[in-house]
């Protein structure tokens, strides 16, 4: 699941309208549609109010958020999963 995908089913699952949360997150509602079709990015400041006003972990949109942008990075580099595997095992590496 995806950051947009996240925030459209929590949008959705609470009888909520775009341009109802994108009032509250101070942005356009043409702008969140964008953001619920994985087309543009939404600040990372925005994952404590939509966190709030849906009561939901914090954890979880941030890992969708941080997500979103490793794979913008690799998305289109051929030797993209290799890197991914890489990173994994430096953060491993670094837990010990």
């Amino acid at each position: 699941m995806t950051l947009g995908q996240k925030i459209k089913e929590l949008r959705e699952s609470n009888g909520m309208f775009q341009r109802q949360l994108a009032s509250i997150l101070e942005i356009g509602d043409g702008f969140l549609s964008k953001v619920e079709s994985d087309q543009k990015p939404l600040k990372r400041e925005h994952l404590k109010t939509i966190s709030k006003t849906f009561n939901c972990s914090f954890s979880e949109l941030e890992a969708l958020w941080i997500g979103s942008k490793v794979y913008d990075i690799v998305k289109d580099e051929k030797e993209g999963m290799n890197a991914l595997k890489v990173a994994e095992e430096q953060m491993k590496y670094e837990k010990k």
